[in-house]
């Protein structure tokens, strides 16, 4: 089986739309959290990941939205996009979302938002990364949060090297190594690239792809617009920063 891991969706509809439009249907679906806050289709976009994906743990804006936590460290704009998905997220979303957890284990991969064990930390440097490979004896740990697609691989001799993939690409997993795979985000993107950023996971041939992609950003900026989000958050769509 082939798998497409997904994460920071963040209410984005038209770029989620997009990415499940290039996964066929034998492939399964992961997501790693952040399904919403920042964008303005909170419920569009749980209901559909909810029926296509196989497995999905929360993330930090999705406990936000469901319980109030954590706003406090959140900036103003993204505060103010909680208290909007607050007020027009409805019971379905919430119910679904309730049922799921922090982190997903399998013999061959690890799914978290942010990082194992300390599961909303940023892996952005090599010093976090071996935290997290420290925390976990997973092969593989896949990640979201930072909204970067990168990754990191800690060798047989324990030396982790790091490589960002802002423009896609794919790469070969080595035996006897393990990895940090960070998808990057569905919709809010950060790495001075605008496009999106998915994963393919082969287990077959042992690849990871990363996935680049356009969408209809002004329509999303539209109805950002439409419902008085944070300008902030509409302009950065189309900075990817």
């Amino acid at each position: 089986m082939r798998y497409a891991v997904i994460s920071d969706i963040h209410s984005n509809l038209e770029s989620l739309q997009a990415a499940l439009a290039q996964i066929p249907e034998d492939d399964a679906v992961l997501c790693l959290g952040d399904m919403v806050g920042y964008g303005p289709n909170p419920n569009e976009c749980v209901d559909l990941i909810s029926q296509r994906a196989q497995s999905a743990v929360l993330g930090n804006h999705d406990i936000a939205a469901l319980e109030n936590f954590g706003v406090e460290y959140f900036n103003p704009a993204a505060r103010a996009a909680i208290e909007w998905t607050q007020g027009v997220i409805s019971q379905k979303s919430r119910d679904w979302m309730n049922g799921l957890g922090y982190e997903i284990r399998t013999p061959e991969y690890l799914l978290v938002h942010g990082a194992p064990k300390n599961y909303f930390e940023y892996i952005l440097d090599k010093a976090a990364a071996k935290r997290a490979f420290k925390n976990t004896d997973a092969p593989i740990i896949f990640v979201g949060h930072t909204h970067i697609a990168d990754y990191y691989c800690l060798d047989g001799a324990g030396t982790v090297s790091h490589a960002h993939m802002q423009n896609g690409g794919e790469i070969t997993l080595d035996e006897g190594a393990r990895y940090i795979i960070n998808v990057g985000s569905v919709g809010q993107p950060r790495d001075l690239n605008p496009q999106p950023s998915f994963v393919f996971y082969d287990p077959q041939t042992r690849t990871v792809s990363f996935r680049r992609y356009d969408y209809a950003i002004s329509t999303v900026q539209e109805k950002m617009h439409a419902a008085a989000l944070p300008e902030a958050l509409a302009s950065r769509l189309e900075a990817g920063r």
